[in-house]
């Protein structure tokens, strides 16, 4: 059987591959699990584009979004820098050969034992957003360039990262000083526009927001050299995202515009980088009816939120789905994993219409699962077992 491998509409004009290998792959194999199949020359040429939009500003890779050692070699290969966010994460962008100097520990929540073996492996940029974390630095990294993380009350993403991390503006400049007190070194800013970002003008608020924290710090006397954009860079999930290289020289455009010129630019995508680059093989369990009247038909798949697709949390990243049925007539659907608990509902608010000839054991693609999947798939909650991970 061979499904269909549909062209993906993430495959702008800006990117040079005229060929979806990941879904080339799936079309052409079997698999007796879910399987996530990503493609390096797909992240490669993501990342020529965000690099050649940001310009001047240096890329960390978001290791969080796919740690897969193949990609982080590869990104090491391109000069690409690395945003850690544990012990476990430094390790292993140092296991593939990355410079402890392009890795920044962004983290503003660490363990003590952790900043210092970060500090020991060559390390020296750390994050924060608090007095108590400032000390733990100070103790255990003596010395090292510290960014403080501000809070951003207005993004515009479709997911806000507004409440866990982040000082308040008013804290802000209290925080540079302690820095500066306890023997760190006061180096940066950073903020998060909140992921999936789609538009690039949505991150006018928020830049406006912190262009004027950056120049009070200044006109205070802390010899700033490091703004950290963060990540927020989209990927492709049904609505219209910009090509990656216009987005970022958007963006970069619109950052200088409002604070001049920095000495250091730091953008940390994940999602963007990885997301558009792999796919994930899944099957479907079982089609249901739960009564005779019922409108929508329950599908069950062999994949759900405990094993990779947590994304699908309040149903905010809403990804796409290729069958061998496409072009038939389709019907709503409420969509679940195969887990014996009954949060594992992937969409019920806003059902999916998928063909109405989908049986049990048909083959289904799930597109743009590059990020946040392999990294959130479980160790086998109820006996189904983690997402496999192929890298072409």
């Amino acid at each position: 059987m061979t499904m269909t491998a549909q062209t993906n509409a993430a495959l702008r004009a800006d990117a040079p591959l005229n060929f979806d290998e990941a879904a080339d792959y799936i079309a052409n194999n079997t698999f007796d699990k879910p399987t996530l199949v990503v493609s390096r020359d797909r992240i490669a040429a993501q990342y020529d584009a965000l690099h050649n939009g940001l310009g001047r500003a240096h890329i960390h890779y978001a290791v969080k979004a796919n740690p897969a050692p193949e990609i982080i070699r590869m990104l090491v290969e391109k000069g690409c820098g690395f945003d850690a966010a544990s012990r476990q994460e430094v390790e292993l962008v140092l296991s593939q050969g990355a410079h402890p100097s392009t890795i920044s520990f962004g983290n503003t929540i660490k363990r003590p034992v952790d900043i210092a073996f970060a500090h020991s492996t060559g390390v020296t940029l750390f994050a924060a957003d608090c007095v108590a974390e400032l000390d733990k630095i100070a103790e255990h990294a003596p010395g090292a360039r510290v960014y403080i993380r501000v809070i951003v009350e207005n993004s515009l993403a479709d997911w806000p990262l507004t409440r866990k991390f982040g000082c308040a503006d008013s804290m802000l400049p209290s925080l540079l000083d302690h820095a500066a007190s306890v023997g760190l070194v006061p180096y940066g800013l950073s903020f998060h526009v909140g992921s999936q970002t789609r538009k690039a003008e949505f991150w006018n608020p928020v830049l406006d927001q912190v262009a004027p924290l950056w120049h009070a710090a200044i006109e205070a006397g802390h010899d700033l050299q490091l703004l950290n954009i963060g990540g927020g860079f989209p990927a492709f999930y049904g609505e219209t995202v910009e090509a990656p290289r216009a987005y970022s020289a958007a963006v970069i455009a619109a950052v200088e515009a409002r604070f001049g010129t920095v000495p250091h630019i730091m953008a940390e995508p994940g999602r963007g980088m990885v997301a558009e680059a792999g796919h994930i093989a899944a099957e479907v369990l079982l089609v249901s009816q739960k009564s005779e009247e019922a409108q929508r038909r329950w599908v069950y798949l062999d994949i759900g939120r405990f094993s990779g697709l947590a994304e699908t949390e309040g149903e905010a990243i809403r990804y796409q789905f290729v069958t061998e049925h496409d072009g038939g007539l389709v019907g709503p659907c409420v969509l679940a994993g195969p887990s014996c608990d009954s949060a594992d509902i992937l969409y019920e608010k806003k059902p999916i219409d998928l063909p109405l000839d989908l049986r049990s054991g048909d083959r289904i693609m799930i597109k743009n699962c590059g990020a946040y999947t392999s990294t959130y798939s479980s160790v086998g909650f109820n006996g189904f077992p983690p997402l496999d991970v192929i890298v072409l």
